[in-house]
């Protein structure tokens, strides 16, 4: 039986890596995981006791397309505690993780054909959804000098629509309000769909995350439970939409997923809530961070954006490699740590690349570092 053309999408690169590291798992070794980017810790205890005692009273059937309107509402006023905006829960449509958010608005704003501009370094899964799609992404490098995020200047000629990330995958960097603004203020004048990937919000270090609503209500806006909600494989996450936008969604939304995980919304439900914990947890990501910007130039790793949120750290790893895929599967092998070649996140730059996740419990970081330092002093 035939397969089509766009079924074609590159791998993950870093499923590949954590598949390698389990078989040395397997195998009996002890790796400590800078590969993976989820937190190491479970979802919020308010969260898992809402969806014991909702398995006791409810059915957990189908919700509405647009998800359940009490977590709207309660995403509609995260944005009013992060970020003083006013949200209109109507706009807000929960969805599948962001991952279902991505083809929904991808299908929302694009024909096929249409060009959509990519930042590189950036998430990988942007590409190869959009090639899935039978859309065209068009990927263009993010300077160093700008701590690898697009300026206006950067952008291509020709595009539909412009996806950014901030805090960015793999680099950690954020765009500040004038830097964001400059862009959406540029595509709106070239009349190019603007996409914002906020999934890191909630991790930042120092300055907060600046959202795009509040800069534009003309704007796509996704983000997850994933990331600071500690909440990966629920599988919930919403965008925001204009208001004109949300009845398309919803058709596309009842079609291709019925509706999110039900037991899902009711977790995140109760996430929103739980501000201790979540905090908790980010500042161990914050003590992990330190001890990154620390540790790594101390293994040989110095040619670094410092990150201001997520939880990665992007070393240029030129001097060292100009095959990261193979420097990775080295220091695995010989260090026990698993990291991820930057090709999953650059194609043309990413085989000088690595990153490195501090996700992880602060123990398993100073383990990895030494591990890191000892091996690269004897290289």
């Amino acid at each position: 039986m035939r397969k089509s053309k766009r079924s074609e999408v590159d791998p993950f690169i870093v499923m590949d890596v954590m598949e390698a590291a389990r078989k040395a798992e397997e195998a009996g070794r002890h790796i400590i995981h800078m590969e993976v980017g989820q937190p190491s810790t479970p979802a919020p205890e308010a969260a898992r006791r809402a969806v014991e005692a909702a398995l006791s009273t409810d059915a957990l059937g189908y919700t509405v397309a647009l998800g359940l309107p009490a977590l709207r509402r309660g995403i509609a006023g995260l944005y009013g505690r992060w970020y003083d905006v006013e949200l209109d829960p109507n706009r807000v449509v929960v969805t599948s993780g962001s991952s279902a958010a991505f083809l929904l608005s991808f299908t929302t704003l694009f024909d096929t054909g249409d060009r959509i501009g990519l930042s590189d370094p950036g998430y990988p899964s942007y590409r190869q959804i959009l090639k899935a799609l039978g859309l065209t992404p068009v990927g263009f490098p993010a300077r160093p000098e700008n701590r690898y995020q697009p300026v206006p200047e950067d952008l291509p000629e020709g595009i539909d629509g412009l996806m950014v990330a901030s805090p960015a995958n793999p680099s950690g960097t954020m765009l500040g309000r004038d830097e964001l603004g400059a862009l959406i203020g540029t595509t709106a004048e070239r009349g190019v769909s603007f996409i914002s990937d906020e999934i890191y919000h909630g991790l930042h270090y120092e300055d907060r995350a600046v959202s795009a609503l509040e800069l534009s209500d003309d704007v796509h806006v996704i983000n997850s439970f994933s990331k600071y909600f500690s909440m990966t494989g629920w599988r919930v996450g919403w965008m925001v939409v204009p208001e004109d936008h949300v009845r398309t969604v919803e058709r596309i939304a009842q079609n291709m997923f019925i509706c999110p995980p039900h037991a899902s919304q009711v977790a995140a439900l109760a996430a929103l809530d739980a501000v201790d914990e979540l905090e908790a947890n980010r500042a161990v990501y914050r003590a992990n961070r330190a001890l990154m910007l620390e540790g790594l130039p101390k293994a040989g790793f110095d040619r670094i954006a410092p990150p201001d949120g997520a939880f990665y750290v992007y070393a240029d790893v030129s001097d060292h490699t100009d095959d990261s895929r193979a420097f990775a599967r080295e220091i695995l092998d010989k260090a026990g740590v698993a990291v991820t070649p930057g090709l999953d996140f650059d194609p043309v730059r990413g085989a000088r690349t690595l990153r490195f996740s501090y996700a992880r419990s602060t123990d398993d970081i100073r383990e990895g570092l030494s591990r890191l330092q000892a091996f690269m002093a004897a290289r």
